[in-house]
């Protein structure tokens, strides 16, 4: 049965093989030219030179590439999950096939569960070394960004990918046993994916452990170094707010010294029509109307120092939603005519 699975999966597995070491030779290449330029920032730091401006030239070079290829990988699991998934047994029972061989000595349950294994320990072992090789070409930028929470990038690296990867190949084939046409299945599973994916960053991972919370004064300074102001509801929030080391997980309105939300009315006044103060900044006048608010934030926070603890967790959940997925995967098989 084993033998029976991998001739099926023979050319897809071929061409993801050559699509790996396509990827493996540009991720080597990058990986070699990141380290030379590594080296070449720390000696121009060891000789004396401008540090702060080598660090920003460093990072300039490789963060966008690094992002755009970490964007390109996070599709390698929804691929996996429609290409590999999806047509696994969807395609068997779209034919009819399937019958040909549970009318030999093979169970129904066995015939599944000896391809879900095949082919999934093939769809963990592809992520898994994409995964290992963009870690390992990004790392010495990763290191000096201090970014490893943000939502690409951790989607990309270490073992988070590798249970993107078994949870979409497992939702892949149990949508196949539902749906039981290839196509529908390989459409549904996307949906699907793209959905978990949009969830766990945005609504599961900033719960996953309780977050540090602090207390930040909005002193103009302050919400000089914030990114945005504002938002379309005319909400008083700041955005873009930063914590060293850390990954910002939630930040309140504006409030009061007395913690109450800064009236909609006061925050409009100084950012529509803020008194002439000739003030530089992000924010000039604006920043400096606020910060004589006495106004604060509550600031949520992640240190860094929980990064693989975050890691496991999410590795696991998935782990353990790709088992609920093959259960019910063999249970429903026992019903297919």
């Amino acid at each position: 049965m084993i033998r029976l699975a991998w001739r099926q999966f023979r050319t897809p597995a071929l061409a993801g093989l050559a699509g790996l070491a396509l990827l493996a030779a540009y991720l080597l290449h990058l990986g070699l030219a990141v380290r030379h330029d590594h080296e070449s920032y720390r000696s121009r730091c060891r000789a004396g030179g401008d540090c702060a401006t080598a660090l920003a030239q460093f990072l300039g070079d490789y963060q966008n590439t690094l992002l755009y290829v970490a964007g390109l990988l996070a599709l390698v699991p929804a691929v996996l999950g429609m290409f590999w998934g999806a047509p696994l047994v969807a395609r068997e029972l779209e034919a009819g096939t399937h019958r040909l061989v549970w009318n030999q000595s093979v169970t129904r349950t066995r015939w599944f569960a000896v391809k879900l294994l095949v082919v999934g320990v093939a769809a963990t072992a592809f992520a898994g070394l994409t995964s290992l090789l963009l870690t390992w070409a990004a790392s010495p930028v990763d290191r000096l960004a201090g970014d490893r929470f943000s939502t690409i990038v951790f989607g990309a690296r270490n073992i988070a990918p590798v249970g993107y990867a078994v949870f979409a190949f497992a939702l892949g084939t149990v949508v196949g046993v539902l749906v039981r046409r290839t196509l529908p299945a390989m459409a549904l599973t996307a949906v699907v994916f793209t959905v978990v994916q949009f969830v766990m960053p945005n609504v599961v991972r900033p719960h996953l452990m309780p977050p540090v919370t602090v207390s930040r004064p909005m002193t103009a300074e302050a919400i000089n170094e914030a990114r945005g102001l504002g938002s379309v509801t005319g909400a008083p929030v700041v955005k873009g707010l930063s914590v060293p080391d850390a990954w910002v997980s939630g930040v309140s309105e504006l409030r009061t010294a007395d913690g109450r939300p800064l009236a909609a009315e006061r925050f409009d006044r100084c950012f529509l029509d803020p008194p002439h103060a000739g003030a530089t900044g992000t924010f000039g006048d604006t920043a400096v109307c606020l910060g004589r608010l006495g106004l604060h934030v509550r600031l949520s926070y992640q240190p860094n120092r929980r990064y693989w603890t975050f890691q496991w967790l999410e590795f696991g959940i998935y782990l353990a939603f790709s088992g609920l997925l093959a259960g019910f995967g063999l249970r429903r098989i026992r019903r297919v005519s």
